[in-house]
């Protein structure tokens, strides 16, 4: 079951990830390529930051945010152009969701709210 906070939290992680896939569609391409480095690196530090604050469900609700956005972007335009290319970098955004999984790797012990050592004495 949901909590309130949980579920508020969840929204967060949506609107970050829609944010961060805005933002690295603009930057994806740009000085290639530092810009998709760049780009992946924010979606990586986003999906540690929605595991800390609301576990694999917080994960999963930013990449539903990030995928949705990217998928919107890569659409055609009314003149026919694009904002994500068919090329190998477009591919790598488009496949930058993945990215989140590998925050699943970090240790949970990082994401734990018990005291590292004990108290002093």
């Amino acid at each position: 079951m949901l909590t309130g906070r949980v579920l508020a939290r969840c929204t967060g992680a949506v609107l970050v990830g829609a944010v961060i896939g805005l933002v690295g569609t603009g930057i994806h391409r740009s000085a290639q390529p530092f810009g998709l480095g760049l780009a992946l690196l924010i979606v990586l530090v986003a999906a540690v930051l929605a595991r800390a604050w609301a576990g694999w469900l917080g994960m999963l609700s930013l990449g539903l945010g990030l995928v949705t956005v990217i998928g919107l972007l890569g659409l055609r335009g009314p003149g026919g152009d694009v904002l994500i290319a068919a090329q190998p970098i477009g591919y790598a955004w488009y496949a930058s969701a993945l990215v989140i999984g590998l925050a699943r790797l970090a240790p949970a012990g990082w994401f734990s709210e018990r005291p590292v050592g004990g108290a002093p004495e």
